[in-house]
């Protein structure tokens, strides 16, 4: 079963709203009216009954008042009232009571004792009418004790409740109608922005990313919606124009060393060689191969960095043991380039072993590349906030802001001419920020006037989601 839509369920849930406030004050004043009219009824209906005392206490004589039919006619509300005129507990003198109706035994109202509403009682007939009756003594000139009781028939009464609970019911019914229709088109009206940015929204493609969601003639309310969305289409291009340029860069790294070992095979091939020479091709390809595998299994790990469910284990590691290491393994290539590595920095650091030694490997190869000749590498290690800060520290050529900013791009080289070698790949830093990423830290490079290049990774000290149980 399909859905409403939106701007319908709001029409029929106000409407509904609007409906049940209707029907409520409807019924609040019909509660309101019906106990007014059982109060007028109680008052009539004691006031005949004060009248008929005050008559007979008044030196008029019973039968007197049986002659003179007309003072019931004048005083009864209407052709179904009741007058009854009883000496206690014996039939009755007069028998006003056309339907013949019988009316429960109750205490009456003594001599002399005044009448009020807390002296009136209900009665119901089989037709489920309700009649309000009195019933009071008063004696009269002759010492003698009468009984009177009048009832009030309340059927126009009835009759008009009723016709006032049909119309409440056709009130609410077209209340609610008229209040969802005209919601309807309120809302639809007033829902007109949305649509315009639902037919913008459907506009932008793959190639029109620039396309913004415009705010004019928009209502307050949808500006942070569409300022939301529109910063939700930036990180978009942003991410679709950074994987296309991966995908180009990818294909241009792979192409290189394809083309070389196919140069390479052909050129073999063309002739008949000695066995030097084919040993000669084979070494050269399989320097290739090992680069295309030295960039496959970069991207892999990238790849896996990237995945929201990845996690490490990392364990509480020596800072200077772990400095020490990777300026070991660096110290004969950097003494061919008369470079000198210095590690500086005591303490403990929670970290997977493995990659740090990967990201610090991959921060003292670069600087080793780039370095000034006889300048020095400084790895350093550091407490802050919250962490520990390693720094690894090279004097070479400065480098732009503008490649700055992207020196973690994945393939990007700050200086295609100098940094295309056969041994980069232009992901070591790339892999370096995932590794970071991975530790819930981060990497940072700044680049002085002067040339001094500094990376920093920021170690946090260890999440309770990732420490292992004590």
């Amino acid at each position: 079963m399909p859905l409403l839509s939106l701007t319908l369920r709001s029409a029929l849930l106000f409407a509904a709203v609007a409906a049940l406030v209707v029907s409520i004050v409807g019924f609040y004043l019909y509660g309101d009216i019906a106990h007014s009219m059982r109060r007028e009824a109680g008052i009539h209906t004691s006031g005949r009954v004060e009248y008929f005392r005050n008559l007979l206490t008044n030196q008029f004589p019973l039968s007197r008042l049986s002659e003179n039919p007309h003072l019931f006619e004048n005083m009864l509300g209407n052709e179904w009232d009741i007058l009854i005129f009883q000496r206690p507990g014996q039939p009755p003198l007069i028998n006003v009571n056309p339907r013949g109706y019988v009316l429960p035994t109750v205490t009456p109202v003594a001599v002399g004792q005044p009448l009020n509403l807390s002296t009136v009682h209900l009665a119901m007939t089989p037709d489920g009418i309700p009649i309000r009756f009195v019933s009071a003594l008063v004696d009269n000139d002759d010492r003698e004790t009468i009984q009177i009781t009048a009832g009030h028939l309340m059927l126009n009464e009835t009759r008009m409740l009723e016709q006032y609970r049909y119309r409440i019911i056709e009130a609410t019914i077209g209340a609610f109608i008229l209040i969802a229709v005209m919601g309807y088109l309120v809302l639809r009206q007033g829902l007109k922005p949305l649509r315009r940015m639902a037919a913008q929204a459907r506009g932008i493609h793959p190639d029109t990313l620039d396309t913004r969601l415009s705010e004019q003639g928009a209502p307050p309310e949808l500006h942070q919606l569409i300022g939301s969305f529109n910063q939700m289409l930036d990180r978009l291009a942003d991410g679709y124009q950074r994987l296309s340029q991966f995908s180009a860069d990818l294909a241009h790294e792979i192409r290189t060393p394809i083309n070389a070992l196919m140069g390479h095979c052909q050129v073999a091939l063309y002739q008949q060689r000695p066995a030097r020479e084919y040993k000669s091709v084979l070494v050269r390809n399989s320097e290739e191969l090992e680069r295309i595998s030295r960039l496959v299994e970069n991207i892999l790990f990238l790849a896996r960095a990237g995945e929201a469910h990845s996690a490490i284990t990392p364990t509480l590691l020596s800072l200077n043991a772990e400095l020490t290491k990777v300026a070991d393994y660096f110290e004969g290539l950097a003494e061919e380039r008369e470079l000198l590595l210095d590690c500086q920095g005591h303490g403990q650091v929670w970290a997977d072993a493995i990659l740090l030694r990967r990201a610090l490997s991959n921060l003292v190869d670069n600087a080793i590349r780039y370095a000034n000749q006889h300048s020095q590498i400084i790895l350093r290690g550091r407490r802050t906030a919250g962490g520990w800060l390693i720094e690894v520290t090279n004097q070479g050529p400065v480098i732009p802001p503008p490649s700055m900013a992207r020196l973690f791009d994945r393939f990007y080289r700050a200086d295609n001419a100098r940094t295309r070698s056969g041994n980069s790949t232009g992901l070591g830093l790339s892999i370096v920020q995932a590794i970071m990423t991975l530790h819930q830290g981060h990497a940072t490079a700044r680049c002085d006037a002067d040339g001094t290049l500094c990376f920093s990774l920021y170690f946090p000290d260890c999440p309770s989601q990732t420490c292992p149980a004590a």
